[in-house]
């Protein structure tokens, strides 16, 4: 690799040849602040908080842009550079809402910690003319408060480009600029899908997704409600993050602890009913191979896909599987099953959901998911909103007990733990697939091929005389990359994987945020995704089929994976919806 020689504060660095100023400063253990900038996302140079001296240079550059080459003298600390810095907060702060001690992201907003960092005072900052806006509440998921907008556009960038979806973008010009959809519709008008990804990036609390929180602890408090909450894979892998762990710590243990001491009657693993989906999924994948059905089969848990595809691929909705979702079906099975087991009325049972999506806020509320007569779920939140009902009680998370989930829906395989990485489901109905297709047991029960953050992974496993082509996809502009080569015909698959989220759950939109500083320069996907394939290896049943509960759900109630009960409870249907944006 060809380097060069530059010197940053009259340090010596050698850095990579094209690599920016701001790149090779990291190199250099200094991290220069940004607020806009997006590494391969949102590389526009706008909001100035980046900037630097160059010798020779008439004007300070952005960091974040400007390349490095042979002999440059940077200087990112003169008096200056913190200047200008201190003075472009100032300017935002003028057209901002500052009431920082409600504000949700208070203590973790990438705003406030640069106006402390440079000592910014907030009374009297160019007082003037302030645009005021009413915050969008139309969307299921999320509340959109553009007096808290600083105009860095990473939202609109990470909708665009990482999602192909675009429904936000800047309208107006001048001092009138704002981030909002085309002729002002809300953004529950619009075709978004719920996925989050503008929350995870915004480095104010300008997004935020609706809390549910009080709806929890409303029905913690009452007497004749039995309220039981499940959480997803992803959570355990990110949760630790909100209270200073490092990244891909997996607090499952700790959380199942803080969840009892909450006060639900039961804690169980959405992991059970991640098992339960493998069942039907891959029994429907293999009745479509053997029975000339619809091909490729899609995977249906990521609801910020199926709403994109409701949206963008109409034609393709007989391609998705008609599983419900893991949580759905466990809401199902919840009101049903566990139900009438315990003898308790499913019309008093609160079914909590914690997820790292803030999709799931729309999906409980979709046709067709309510197997009791009652709604599957009732609420879902998201891993921030577990974090922020842990301190609002006042448990010292990181003293409490690891505790095992309840049984017998806490019961699951490393199989299901996978689920909340991309590739995940995929690997996990191979697992299932590939024994029942051949009756005999898996010596080694990974599938490499399909693991990884990169964004589009395909691969062939010859099967009992077939030979099954399988591809993974995630993020939704990688999804239709990948449909359009289905659709073209330039490529041929059995079964797909697609994940709305890129890296899939462990970087969904509901989980805790990291600000630029750390997305930028570390994997958050990988680390977090490590998490699971570790708890996955060291798991005594890694294989859905394998899932004694699973079993027993079958024989005592379902009959069998596919069954006529099994279709009533456990799938669900699709709708055609328009293009708005």
């Amino acid at each position: 690799m060809e380097t060069v020689n530059i010197k940053i504060n009259g340090m010596p660095v050698e850095a990579p040849k094209g690599s920016t100023i701001l790149e090779a400063a990291k190199l250099a253990h200094i991290d220069i602040p940004t607020l806009c900038y997006l590494k391969g996302i949102n590389e526009i140079g706008a909001c100035r908080i980046c900037v630097v001296e160059v010798k020779g240079a008439r004007s300070l550059v952005a960091s974040c842009m400007y390349p490095i080459n042979e002999g440059m003298e940077i200087t990112t600390n003169s008096q200056k550079v913190l200047a200008s810095r201190k003075k472009t907060l100032e300017l935002i702060l003028s057209d901002h809402d500052r009431k920082c001690l409600s504000c949700v992201r208070s203590g973790s907003c990438e705003l406030q910690k640069l106006c402390n960092d440079l000592k910014v005072e907030d009374e009297g900052l160019y007082d003037g003319a302030r645009t005021l806006y009413n915050t969008d509440a139309t969307s299921a998921h999320m509340l959109r408060d553009n007096n808290k907008c600083i105009l860095c556009r990473r939202c609109s960038a990470v909708c665009e480009k990482t999602q192909g979806i675009g429904v936000i973008g800047a309208n107006e010009r001048g001092f009138d600029t704002n981030i909002s959809c085309a002729f002002d519709m809300g953004l529950g008008d619009t075709s978004c899908v719920s996925c989050g990804q503008c929350i995870a990036v915004c480095p104010t609390g300008a997004l935020t997704e609706k809390d549910s929180t009080s709806e929890v602890f409303a029905a913690l408090a009452d007497p004749d409600k039995y309220v039981i909450v499940q959480t997803a894979p992803a959570v355990r892998a990110g949760l630790g993050e909100a209270f200073g762990l490092p990244i891909g710590t997996n607090v499952q243990g700790k959380m199942v602890s803080a969840l009892r001491r909450l006060g639900f009657d039961q804690v169980f693993d959405t992991d059970f009913a991640a098992d339960l989906t493998i069942m039907e999924e891959a029994t429907e994948l293999l009745d479509r191979i053997n029975n000339g059905g619809v091909l490729p089969l899609i995977t249906s848990c990521s609801p910020g896909w199926i709403k994109y595809c409701e949206h963008y691929y109409p034609d393709m909705l007989d391609n998705l599987s008609s599983c419900k979702s893991p949580m759905q079906m466990f809401g199902a099975i919840t009101k049903t099953y566990y139900a009438e087991k315990m003898g308790i009325d499913p019309n008093k049972i609160v079914m909590v959901s914690v997820m790292p999506c803030t999709a799931k806020k729309f999906e409980i509320g979709r046709d067709d998911q309510s197997a009791a007569g009652v709604p599957d779920v009732d609420i879902s939140i998201t891993t921030r909103e577990l974090a922020k009902m842990v301190e609002r009680v006042g448990l010292n998370f990181l003293s409490l007990p690891d505790e095992d989930f309840d049984d017998p829906l806490g019961r699951s395989t490393g199989a299901a733990v996978i689920f909340g990485a991309t590739g995940g489901v995929m690997e996990a109905a191979l697992r299932t697939a590939v024994e029942v297709l051949t009756g005999k047991e898996l010596p080694n029960p990974e599938f490499s091929e399909v693991r990884g953050t990169q964004g589009i992974k395909e691969a062939t496993y010859h099967v009992a005389g077939l030979d099954i082509n399988v591809a993974v996809a995630s993020g939704l502009a990688n999804a239709r990359e990948l449909l359009e080569d289905v659709k073209s015909g330039k490529k041929n698959y059995h079964f797909i994987e697609i994940m709305g989220c890129p890296g899939g759950c462990v970087n969904g939109g509901g989980q805790p945020q990291q600000p630029a500083t750390v997305r930028n320069f570390t994997d958050i996907r990988a680390l977090r995704a490590k998490a699971l394939y570790n708890q996955d290896a060291e798991m005594p049943l890694r294989k859905s089929h394998e899932n004694p509960s699973i079993k027993a759900l079958y024989d005592e109630y379902l009959g069998k994976p596919g069954s006529h009960k099994a279709h009533e409870l456990l799938h669900t249907t699709y709708v055609k919806r328009s293009i708005n944006k």
